[in-house]
């Protein structure tokens, strides 16, 4: 990489807080010293130690290269093999601080330029994914485990494709019932004989509830699932309608952890 201009302090600061939770002390130390940085610092704690490193390492050289060598090696894919959700959120982390410099980190540990933010506005938009969406959302873990591998790579319209028919899946596993879409769900929740039951069915407003939530699975299959394997992907949305519906589908799963198996078989 040619020569990186110096970055001013705050951004050395944000950087250097955002490395010290990355790893241990002893992480930190191994990597300066494999980079060849010295830590004159005596500081004990880590995002201090990094922070007069890098401001020294600058000073000496007038460029940000040295800086831009350490995260690069400390901030490696491989340092976090099975941790692909960590990785993900430092280096978006990383991003909206590099982006006021034109400079993003990409998944394959690379460094690369992009157009410089000017406000943090700009900053975070360029950063922003799918999973800092879902921060302070409980997403249920069968929502993932049919679309994880779609999420670490940001492909958000088939994420929700897979999300949604695990849905289905689920149902099906839970009831024995092979159908799908609508006929699946009248089957499986029907009020006179139903294979699950979202409660016990006793007074009128129990049996609304069942009803309904029939109804919100049956809407979730009409409105997400059936357009997504119709619809061109140029025409989806992108990020804000799927994390809107990844909650919704996560909420369906919660429901039918609650579901009761009866015993009973449709016609």
């Amino acid at each position: 990489m040619s020569a990186v201009p110096p970055f001013p302090e705050s951004q050395i600061e944000a950087l250097a807080r955002l490395l010290g939770e990355c790893g241990s002390g002893d992480d930190i130390s191994r990597v300066l010293s494999n980079r060849g940085l010295v830590d004159k610092s005596r500081q004990s704690t880590k995002w201090k130690r990094l922070y007069w490193v890098f401001l020294d390492c600058q000073q000496q050289n007038n460029c940000a290269n040295q800086i831009i060598d350490f995260i690069q090696s400390f901030l490696a894919p491989a340092r976090f093999a099975e941790r692909n959700y960590e990785f993900e959120a430092n280096r978006q982390h990383l991003n909206t601080i590099l982006s006021f410099s034109g400079l993003e980190y990409g998944k394959d540990g690379k460094f690369r330029q992009c157009k410089i933010a000017k406000t943090l506005d700009e900053a975070e938009k360029k950063a922003r994914t799918i999973r800092a969406k879902f921060q302070g959302r409980q997403i249920h873990p069968e929502v993932l485990k049919y679309c994880r591998p779609e999420l670490l790579q940001d492909n958000y319209f088939h994420a929700v494709f897979e999300a949604s028919k695990g849905l289905a899946q689920r149902i099906r596993d839970l009831s024995g019932v092979q159908t799908d879409g609508a006929a699946l769900i009248d089957k499986v929740f029907s009020i006179e004989k139903p294979i699950l039951a979202i409660n016990s069915l006793q007074t009128e407003t129990e049996r609304s509830e069942h009803k309904g939530f029939a109804l919100l699975l049956k809407g979730c299959f009409a409105a997400v699932r059936n357009p997504l394997a119709h619809g061109p992907k140029i025409l989806w949305q992108g990020e804000d309608d799927a994390a809107d519906y990844l909650s919704l589908i996560s909420l369906l799963h919660r429901k039918l952890d609650e579901c009761t198996v009866t015993g009973l078989r449709g016609d």
